[in-house]
């Protein structure tokens, strides 16, 4: 009798051979390697109306089977052409993306081998990459070596389970940030049933930072008032000007007043890698608990962020062992790490961190983001010697330049941002600072240079 392993199984679970599966593996590969080698030549960012591309996209129900060759066209040539193109070496709107090749291998690896990292039984390898990423990346920020972590989609969701852990542990009370902080964290307050009276938004200083005096007013007031000062949440490069709030002073408040202290460090915190930024980004280690998002600076794929925070907080909030679940919890040493996120179902994240890591090791990440950082200084220096066209109104900061075309109006300043962006040349962003409308420049993409920094901004200018 044949056992088993005598059995002719399919390569694909729906029947596919390996022949054309080997055939479309091989050209995916190519169009994305052809992107990655052509994008400085194609648009930075291109869009279409939806009845346009849902009537190229759509149609009837495939109940049988359409030539691959066509969908696989319609795919990397319209679906996948109308988007912004973070990863474009002239993509300077919002952040950008710029995800490296040995992180997308990790990617499709994770995704060729379906892989999980939900508990310890079912995921040990994915889970055991989860752990080692979280330990370098506790490493790289300076926390201590105890701090536990996970991997989630981005900063939005890190930020949300950090506050959900933090009440948990602590129970209720006020939640103090600033005007500059993320919109997404005070989403995650609305998210977690914070009432308004529980959420202090306080006005930034002139360098957009969240000061000490302000929150040191606000806590003393909620005391008198009988209410909880429970958390401040500071901001680790800001998402208008990549400010950093005074992480030292502000820890020193919340070690005085035993208040959470919580880094937004979703875009700013991979900064500390770079010589230029390590001063200004010293007081991460003082974090209870940090977020940052390893899909901007640390050139991976969307998506991933992560949270990293003291031991013992995520488990208790978390925990979640039915009876079903029994044959997969983990025990001695391993991590089911369902229980320290919202997720159940979770791919693992962790796979091209670790492999892009191990593949160009961390001094090319110190290169790229100082290289980086210096360009935006670069940007500075070339406004700043135009100063009758040119208004610098903040000065580079972990990459993210603001100015203003002298004599324009917001209306002004948006018609020029769009214009240039539907050139396809770059894109750029407007944002709103003390209600003002300005131009803004975040460059994080190694493969951006000076001239493309110098025409940008003499196209905005024309």
């Amino acid at each position: 009798m044949a056992s088993d392993g005598d059995k002719a199984y399919p390569p694909d679970t729906l029947g596919m051979d390996s022949a054309e599966m080997r055939r479309l593996g091989y050209a995916a590969v190519d169009a994305v390697i052809e992107h990655l080698q052509s994008k400085h030549n194609n648009p930075a960012i291109a869009s279409c109306d939806a009845d346009t591309l849902l009537a190229a996209l759509g149609g009837a129900l495939p109940e049988q089977p359409r030539a691959m060759d066509e969908s696989f066209e319609l795919l990397t040539h319209t679906a996948l052409h109308h988007q912004q193109h973070g990863d474009h070496p002239r993509y300077f709107a919002r952040v950008p993306g710029p995800s490296s090749y040995a992180a997308i291998i990790g990617e499709w690896l994770g995704v060729g081998f379906n892989s999980i990292a939900a508990s310890w039984p079912g995921g040990a390898g994915p889970s055991a990459v989860e752990l080692v990423v979280i330990n370098w990346l506790c490493q790289l920020m300076g926390l201590p070596e105890d701090y536990e972590g996970v991997l989630v989609s981005g900063g939005s969701q890190a930020s949300l389970t950090a506050i959900a852990a933090v009440r948990a542990s602590r129970g209720p009370g006020c939640v103090y940030l600033s005007d500059q902080t993320h919109a997404s964290l005070g989403r995650a307050l609305r998210t977690l049933g914070f009432e308004d009276r529980h959420i202090r938004l306080l006005p930034s200083d002139p360098q957009h930072r969240l000061s000490v005096e302000t929150v040191a007013s606000a806590t003393a007031k909620d005391s008198d008032k009988g209410l909880t000062p429970l958390m401040v949440i500071a901001t680790a490069g800001s998402t208008n000007t990549g400010a950093v709030d005074l992480l030292d002073d502000l820890a020193d408040l919340c070690k005085a007043q035993s208040l959470w202290l919580h880094i937004d460090g979703a875009y700013g915190a991979p900064a500390a890698l770079s010589p230029r930024a390590a001063l200004t980004l010293q007081g991460l280690r003082h974090a209870d608990s940090l977020t940052l998002d390893p899909h901007k600076w640390l050139f991976q794929p969307y998506d991933v962020g992560c949270l990293l925070i003291r031991p013992g907080l995520l488990e208790p909030c978390f925990a979640m062992n039915p009876e079903y679940l029994k044959d997969v919890q983990a025990s001695d040493n391993a991590v089911d790490f369902r229980n320290r996120g919202f997720e159940l179902t979770r791919r693992s994240r962790a796979l091209k961190l670790w492999f892009s890591f191990r593949s160009y090791g961390i001094a090319r990440f110190r290169e790229a983001i100082d290289y980086s950082i210096g360009l935006a200084e670069f940007a500075e220096e070339y406004l700043r010697n135009n100063p009758r066209h040119w208004e610098v109104v903040t000065p580079a900061q972990l990459g993210i330049i603001c100015f203003a075309l002298r004599d324009a109006d917001a209306e002004e300043h948006e018609r020029r941002a769009r214009a240039l962006s539907a050139s396809g040349f770059a894109c750029v962003s407007t944002t709103r600072l003390k209600e003002r409308t300005v131009l803004r420049l975040c460059i994080i993409n190694p493969l951006t240079t000076e001239e493309d920094i110098r025409e940008t901004i003499d196209r905005l200018g024309a």
